[in-house]
This record gives structure tokens, C-alpha cells and sequence, in this order.
């Protein structure tokens, strides 16, 4: 576990563990170089021997490092520092999907789609590079609090063109968003990707997973043998354009799934549009019950039909014969089985009797006796080590400093575990050593960024840094310091706390609807504020032809530069699609 205050690379030094997963550990940490904050995804120390594990990591930056796109994190370095391989990307304050989930239960019907939009989006980029993510699921996609998506950790993400990471029959992601394929042993392709956006797409609208069991491998046999669950069951009055997307994108048969994000993603984007009211239900082209071309066993063939000339009596004794066989083999079957569980029996009483000797006797014959931390405070590091080996405890190989005001430069501060605590015999103990008072003079900080000194005045001198804003003028800076409070050339110590005042730039999304802006403006406005203005023109009779009637970025959201922004505008139905509508009204009255 890499320690606090600690740098990587001599650059990215430690701020705090911001998670762990089963490959890896991920930390958020400040570049010294840059002057930013970076999320730093370092591999875990027991894996990093591990030469399998080290290539699947080496791919992951690999991969990721190549991608760059609105919608997914963003990879800035790659490296490896005294056996530690690590990957730093950007940091993104938000949750992902899951939390959200967890809060809230569901989402809107109109939240889903500019998500699941925006999720395409990116796996399009994706895609076009030829890499798979394998690993599409809540968890890994992360929405910040103006409603951008990221998707992040392309962990076990595949090149399709690459040639030496081969891989392809290993069984990978979580099993809940497991396309079919997969889970009859089969290798990822970009389809598979299409899948698992399916089932996150069922997922956002009813809060729930399509397929439970209890374990994995039930799970997965569902994916292949189950039909997939009615969105409309779920929800009440979702589109049938809506459950349209999802059966397609879920479909078993990858010849009746979206050959990719992108065609996806097109689906997504007329969804909600008055062309696709009243659309009729999706119709597989290929069977469902095929998986690559190969037709799935359900049941056992059918005996064939005997012909008309078959006579009756012949048919009856055949049948009595047949009963008769059948009666037989069930007999000599249960005998068999009779006899086989009387052998697991005796073996599981015997195993029984074997667990519980070991699980009583065992740790009677290897207890350890635990013994208490002796208080070294204000010791000198050699008779703190002297008094703690003689206790029975072992000193840890490299010491830990901290400041203090109270204890002498070089005695001992505290210990991990702490003074008074009990351990095992043989534990070992890490020394916590003086560097004496750590004082701060507050500098003029004025036109600094505030997350770089945020960083350093935390991290090297231990104060507690508050942050607080005031009204922005017009030669205001977004960040950056105009104030602190105490004021320059006030003496700080460890534990002391200090204001950073900052101009408040915040900026939200006006209510394009209201008629109060134009085209042009509103791409002036875009420019302004660097928003990418999408102009969506929807053939409408329910407003007058030019009208602003919805956007994609709701009213009061807060601005972020590079986000896209969806102006929807009503257009005048045209006569094939008035001739069209009167067709589809004359065919459902029939």
C-alpha cells in the first residue's frame, strides 16, 4: 500500500486512496509538475510479480492511453517506478452510475437516454480504435453533477488488431452484464460491448438486473437460455422504440444485435422523436434460440411420427415394451442411487468429524500470546527499538517522520499500532520520528491556483485548508486565489487551519424554451461558454415550425467547458410523413 504524502515517479505525490479493486489500487495524488490533481491507478504489490497480471495492466494504459474522447477518462502518463507500474488519469469528482442507482431506484425515461447517448458516444470512439471495453457495467461509468458521463477503467479492455495479448476464451466482466457468447465460452467482440449497454440501459430504467441467481454460473446460463425481461413490464408507459433499442442491443443471436456502439447510438438519437410514436414491436430476422450459427439445445428430439399405414396393434406393444424398459432402468437407476448416497454419507460424516478436530485443536497448538505496545514517546530511535524488541515486537524497516511541536527533532512521536494496544507476539511496530515544529509563513498566494497550494500546504505542512468564495468582476479568474485568510506573513504550524478565497464563476444553462434567445445567440452564447451547440431539427405538428422546444442540458445545470448541449427544434411535417401516419392510422384501425 503506497503511504500517504508519498511521491511516484519523484511527481505524483499521494493525497489519499480513492479505491481498491481486485488488480489494483487507485489513489488521488497532485503532479508537482503540472500543478493539477491526477487520479494515479497503481498495481497491487502482489501482483506486480505476476507476469500475466503485469501485460493485462501494461494493455490496460496501453489501450485507454490511445482514446480521447468528451466521454471517456482521460489517460496522461504511463510508467513503472521501483517495480510499481502505475497509470495516471484524470480525476473526476463525481459518483458513478450504481450510487446513483442506489439513491434513487430508477431514472427518467428522458435521463436514460441522454446517458445512454452519451455512453455510446464514447464507446463509438472506442470501437473505431478497435478496442473493447469487456467490462461495461454501473460501476464504470461515472456522471459528474452537470450531467457529463465518463466511462473509466478499460482494465481488461481488447485490441482486436493486436496480436500479442491473445486471451480471447477467458471469461471476464461481471457476470450480470455478460452477453451469451461469453458465457458459453466464447472470445469478446465489439458486439459484446453492445450487450452490456443493453442490460445497463434495462438497468437505469427499472433499477433492477434482468437475470438473478445464486451464484455466477446460474447467472450466466440465464443470459444464454432465458428470453430477455420486458422493459414495459416494468415500467409503465415507456415507447416501444424505447424496449425496441434494448431487445436489439440484448438480442442472443449477435446477428440481431447492433453491429456496434455507433449504430447504437444513431438508434438513440430518434428515440424519442414524434416520427417513431406508435412503432411496432421489434421482430428478430434470425432465430434467437442460434448462437453463432449453431441452434441450441432446448429439449430432446421428438420421436418421428409413425406413418399412417402403422398398425395399431403393432404400435401398442411397442409402447408396452417401451414402459416396460423404462420401468426396468428406473429401477437399476434408483438402486444406483441409493448406494451412492450411502458413500456420501459416510465420506461427509467423516469430513465433518475432521473439520471440527482441526477447527478446535488447531488454534489450541498455534496460539500466539499477545502482548502490549510499550509507550516510547520522546525515545531516542535506539532505545525505542531496544525496549520494543525486548518486548517481544519487531521494528519495521523504514521509519515514518512527523511533525510536531512537543517532541524533540529525532525522538519518537508515536508508534503504529499505538502505544497501550495489544499484539501478537513478533508484530511489527513502525516508528512515527520528529522532524520538529513545521512551521509555515503564509506567502502572497494571490494568483495561484488554489488546487496547487491546496495541495502542497496540506501535504507538506499539514494544515487544514478551507476554501470560500466571493463575488467574481469582470478581470476575475476561475480558480485562482485572490485572498487567504489569515493574511501574508502570518507563522502556521501543523494543525492550523487557512481560508482560500476564490471568485465564484459559476455559470448554469439559461431556459432555452422560453423564446427569450435565438439560434444564433444561443451558439454565441456556446462559443462563450466553450458548450458544443447541437441542433436537433424534429418533424412536429404540437409546435410552430422553428420553435426551441426542449434541450438536452436542463435549466439551472451547471456549465462545464466541452459538454454538448441539444437544442431541439420543431419542423414542418412534411407530406410523405403526414401520408405516411394517415397509412399507419388506416392499418391499425383495421
Amino acid at each position: 500500500m503506497i503511504m500517504k504524502g508519498q511521491k511516484i515517479n519523484d511527481r505524483y505525490q499521494i493525497i489519499k486512496t480513492i479505491g481498491e479493486g481486485g488488480m489494483a489500487n487507485v489513489y488521488l495524488a497532485y503532479d508537482t509538475i503540472l500543478d493539477r490533481n491526477v487520479a494515479v491507478k497503481v498495481l497491487r504489490g502482489d501482483l506486480a510479480t505476476d507476469e500475466k497480471f503485469v501485460r493485462r495492466f501494461q494493455r490496460e494504459a496501453l489501450s485507454a492511453s490511445s482514446l480521447s474522447h468528451a466521454n471517456i477518462v482521460e489517460v496522461y502518463d504511463v510508467g513503472e517506478d521501483n517495480g510499481s507500474y502505475y497509470i495516471v488519469m484524470e480525476y473526476i469528482e463525481g459518483k458513478h452510475l450504481k450510487q446513483l442507482l442506489k439513491k434513487r431506484g430508477s431514472l427518467t425515461l428522458t435521463e436514460v437516454v441522454d446517458i445512454m447517448l452519451q455512453v455510446t458516444d464514447g464507446m463509438s470512439a472506442a470501437h473505431d480504435s478497435y478496442i473493447i471495453h469487456r467490462d461495461i457495467k454501473p460501476q464504470n461509468i461515472m456522471i459528474l453533477e452537470n450531467g457529463l458521463i465518463k466511462i473509466t477503467d478499460f482494465g481488461i479492455a481488447m485490441a482486436l488488431n493486436s496480436t500479442q495479448l491473445t486471451q480471447t476464451n477467458s471469461v471476464m466482466g461481471s457476470v450480470h452484464y455478460l452477453p451469451p457468447e461469453q458465457a458459453s465460452g466464447k472470445g469478446a467482440t465489439i458486439q459484446s460491448d453492445v450487450y452490456s449497454m443493453g442490460i445497463l440501459m434495462y438497468e437505469l430504467l427499472t433499477g433492477t438486473l434482468p437475470f438473478r441467481g445464486d451464484n455466477a454460473v446460474e447467472i450466466a446460463l440465464k443470459h444464454i437460455k432465458e428470453p430477455f425481461p420486458s422493459v414495459k413490464e416494468k415500467v409503465n408507459n415507456i415507447p416501444q422504440s424505447i424496449e425496441n433499442i434494448i431487445m436489439r442491443a440484448t438480442a442472443k443471436n449477435v446477428k440481431n444485435r447492433y453491429t456496434d456502439a455507433k449504430e447504437m447510438h444513431d438508434d438513440l438519437k430518434t428515440a424519442l422523436t414524434d416520427a417513431r410514436a406508435g412503432e411496432p414491436k421489434y421482430m428478430f430476422k434470425y432465430p434467437e434460440d442460434e448462437i453463432e450459427g449453431k441452434k441450441r439445445q432446448t429439449k430432446a428430439e421428438e420421436p418421428k411420427k409413425a406413418s399412417v399405414s402403422t398398425k395399431k396393434e403393432e404400435k401398442a406393444k411397442k409402447e408396452e415394451k417401451e414402459v416396460k424398459a423404462t420401468q426396468i432402468m428406473e429401477k437399476n437407476m434408483k438402486k444406483k442411487e441409493n448406494k451412492f448416497l450411502l458413500i456420501l454419507a459416510v465420506i461427509f460424516t467423516g469430513l465433518i468429524v475432521v473439520i471440527t478436530t482441526l477447527v478446535f485443536l488447531i488454534p489450541q497448538l498455534t496460539k500466539v500470546k499477545e502482548i502490549e505496545v510499550p509507550d516510547v514517546t520522546n525515545m531516542s530511535i535506539v532505545d525505542a527499538e531496544n525496549t520494543l524488541k525486548e518486548a517481544g515486537f519487531v521494528i519495521a524497516d523504514e521509519n515514518k517522520e512527523l511533525s510536531s511541536g512537543e517532541v524533540a527533532t529525532g525522538n519518537i512521536v508515536r508508534t503504529s499500532p499505538q502505544a497501550g494496544s495489544t499484539r501478537k507476539k513478533g508484530a511489527e511496530v513502525v516508528l512515527y520520528v520528529s522532524t520538529g515544529e513545521n512551521a509555515y509563513v503564509v506567502e502572497n498566494l494571490a494568483g495561484k491556483n488554489y488546487l496547487e497550494v491546496k495541495g502542497v500546504l496540506e501535504q507538506m505542512y499539514g494544515l487544514t485548508v478551507f476554501i470560500d468564495h466571493e463575488d467574481a468582476t469582470e478581470t476575475s479568474v476561475a480558480n485562482v486565489i485572490t485572498k487567504t485568510e489569515p493574511k501574508a506573513g502570518t507563522k502556521l504550524t501543523t494543525g492550523d487551519s487557512i481560508t482560500l478565497f476564490i471568485p465564484d464563476m459559476t455559470t448554469t444553462y439559461p431556459d432555452f424554451t422560453k423564446g427569450e434567445y435565438s439560434l444564433k445567440q444561443i451558439n454565441e452564447w456556446g462559443e462563450k461558454y466553450k458548450v458544443v451547440i447541437e441542433e436537433v431539427n424534429i418533424e412536429t405538428d404540437e409546435y410552430k415550425p422553428g420553435t426551441i422546444y426542449d434541450q438536452s442540458q436542463k435549466a439551472g445545470t451547471t456549465v462545464m467547458a466541452n459538454q454538448v448541449l441539444r437544442i431541439y427544434i420543431a419542423q414542418e411535417v412534411s407530406g410523405d410523413g403526414q401520408a405516411a401516419e394517415e397509412i399507419d392510422s388506416q392499418g391499425n384501425n383495421e
